[in-house]
């Protein structure tokens, strides 16, 4: 069985023989691109090469990218261990051509690696292309052989990437593998295209066109490819799983999580286990690429995965921190790949003790709390907002550590009474600044909290 570290090296060995520089994964957090909260796509460092802002030495690269998304419209965080694919932290494998080869190269190269490096059987695969792109769709039917009904058309809204409202843009082509008809879910496209059967394992972008205004586009004097693939989904399917946490790399971090404490990685436990497995992924890496937990910006999204990981160490019983004690393994498992998780090691492990004994009393605390808010409720009622606000406002719970929480019970959150506690908090404390000497530096301030309030949700990609 080839390992999730074995296929990071093939992948990146087989564009590196095929003339790709290998590019090493840039930082989480984004060095020259203000508009994202964290690195969430493997073009993520490559953007400015794409628009012709920065030129390279190299015009084929691959990478690995560390990713993080935790919240907007994928939602990952608040599905983390609750399906089989949801990850806060992922990596992207990509490779990418500026200005030098186009679809035909790019369509040959990633059916070689699939089909013959990495073995998979070409009748589990099928491809959609973008509706009106039949360049694409008569190039997969000459270089894969694939017959019309395995070529499918998709609308815009799944098969047309681009970077912004104005800029680079153009069709994709995704590869999907068929799990079999055991796994219920139907092939892209189709009413049933959210289950578990048709996995899209590889993204390729045509970066054809420049969006030059709402209703304008023109041809790029120089198109440019773009893929992704995501590490986690083409393990499960070389390991033979359709589920990301049964690989290698999973089992492990879940071993570590059940030794230490002391519960079966199966179970009533198996949810808690995996959203620790993910969490500690994520955290660990956010540490050692300078984000420390905070109550603003990127260090509050850092404390809120860190928190609901917490959380669940606590559902399983564990009366001490626990997440701290799993650094080694993450370590022993990613360490060769990222240097930097092994350079920052004592500092992740000293980060997240802190951490851990510094919640563990409110966090006990506010549970009892919220079970006694909940027991007034209904199956299937709404928490007030002004009571998930005082959990968040006393207690440091997110607001999704709240739902989180509800989840299993059934129940669920008053969102805009939440939202509207906290914008009232908020103007309070603007008034208690007028007439204040720092109050025009307090009301930037604010301003700039509100702008990340209104994006340290969001995923992009």
């Amino acid at each position: 069985m080839q390992t999730v570290n074995d296929i990071r090296a093939a992948f990146l060995d087989f564009f590196a023989a095929n003339g790709h520089q290998v590019v090493d994964s840039s930082s989480l957090v984004p060095l020259n691109d203000p508009t994202l909260m964290f690195t969430n796509a493997g073009m993520a460092p490559f953007k400015n090469v794409f628009t012709g802002a920065e030129t390279r030495p190299y015009k084929r690269a691959v990478s690995s990218q560390k990713c993080v998304r935790a919240g907007g419209k994928h939602n990952d965080l608040e599905n983390v261990g609750h399906t089989t694919r949801h990850h806060t932290f992922f990596e992207m494998l990509g490779n990418f051509s500026f200005g030098d080869y186009f679809k035909e190269l790019a369509i040959e190269l990633a059916w070689k690696l699939v089909t013959k490096d990495f073995g998979l059987a070409e009748e589990k695969l099928l491809v959609t292309v973008y509706a009106e792109d039949d360049e694409a769709f008569d190039l997969w039917k000459k270089i894969a052989g694939l017959p019309e009904n395995k070529i499918l058309r998709i609308g815009a809204s799944d098969n047309f990437w681009a970077m912004g409202a104005t800029g680079p843009c153009g069709p994709c082509s995704e590869i999907f593998y068929d799990h079999g008809d055991h796994i219920p879910g139907g092939p892209p496209g189709g009413p049933d295209e959210d289950g578990d059967r048709f996995i899209e394992i590889w993204n390729l972008v045509f970066m054809q066109y420049e969006q030059e205004t709402e209703d304008r586009r023109a041809d790029l004097p120089k198109p440019s490819i773009d893929t992704g693939m995501g590490l986690e989904r083409i393990a499960a399917v070389m390991q033979g799983t359709h589920d990301n946490y049964e690989t290698d790399l999973f089992k492990a971090l879940i071993g570590a999580s059940a030794a230490a404490a002391g519960a079966a990685p199966d179970g009533e436990h198996k949810v808690s286990h995996r959203v620790i497995a993910d969490h500690l992924r994520a955290t660990s890496f956010l540490i050692a690429d300078g984000v420390s937990p905070s109550n603003e910006g990127r260090g509050y999204v850092l404390r809120r995965i860190m928190r609901r990981a917490m959380r669940h160490a606590q559902l399983m019983g564990c009366k001490e921190p626990l997440i701290y004690k799993l650094v080694g393994e993450l370590v022993a498992q990613m360490g060769q790949a990222f240097p930097e998780l092994a350079r920052a090691e004592p500092l992740i492990t000293e980060t997240l003790k802190l951490e851990e004994t510094r919640f563990k009393q409110t966090l006990d605390r506010g549970l009892k709390l919220l079970d006694e808010a909940a027991n007034d409720l209904s199956e299937g009622g709404e928490l007030p907002g002004e009571t998930a606000f005082k959990l968040y406002d006393t207690y440091g719970f997110p607001l999704d550590l709240t739902q989180d929480a509800l989840r299993g019970k059934g129940m669920s959150v008053d969102e805009a009474g939440f939202n509207s506690a906290m914008e009232r908090q908020r103007a309070e404390a603007r008034k208690a600044w007028s007439g204040s000497g720092d109050a025009a530096t307090e009301e930037v301030w604010f301003g700039i909290r509100e702008q990340l309030g209104a994006t340290e949700f969001l995923g992009y990609g």
